[in-house]
């Protein structure tokens, strides 16, 4: 069995579409959902870069550019991990409101089989809807999120040259 260039996971989470929306959007703290990392953008709008760094904004995990931005619904990006040398993939957020709920699906398009990019982001999948549903749910992450996120922390200052925020500058917005 091959593996997929696509993966999708779904949840869904008692709250408002809003709440959803903010939490997967916000630029002025980093995103307790997506490992703690705080998204850099000039502005979320098509064409835009934009970045995922670290809270105290020494490292950049991935860069990608704004693909699709139609509050509250959809937010889409490609998504490139700084410290792999593999093909960039797309990202695509969806939310879709169900009574006192929203219906949050993660797609991720254009994985290449066999990268480090594509096992992290199958395997960061799942991770990242339950993150998202206790955050808006609870108001924080699990337990064993918050301590993962510690661990990140611990180890950080090991972290490769090569992904620190001076060797990837914010790029200016696509002219489109």
């Amino acid at each position: 069995m091959s593996e997929p260039t696509k993966a999708v996971f779904e949840i869904v989470i008692r709250g408002s579409i809003e709440a959803v929306w903010n939490e997967i959007t916000k630029t002025d703290e980093p995103q307790g959902a997506i490992f703690n990392m705080q998204m850099h953008t000039p502005g979320l709008a098509v064409g835009a870069p934009l970045q995922m760094r670290t809270a105290n904004n020494k490292y950049v995990g991935m860069v990608g550019e704004v693909l699709e931005y139609d509050p509250p619904r959809r937010f889409v990006h490609t998504h490139k991990f700084t410290q792999y040398d593999d093909p960039v993939c797309k990202v695509i957020y969806e939310l879709k409101p169900e009574g006192d709920s929203v219906r949050f699906t993660l797609t991720v398009e254009g994985l290449t089989p066999g990268t480090k990019t594509s096992k992290q982001m199958v395997m960061g999948g799942p991770m990242i809807t339950r993150t998202l549903k206790a955050i808006v749910e609870t108001g924080r992450p699990t337990f064993g999120t918050r301590l993962l996120y510690a661990m990140f922390k611990l180890f950080e200052p090991f972290s490769p040259k090569s992904i620190r925020s001076e060797n990837w500058p914010l790029q200016p917005r696509t002219k489109r």
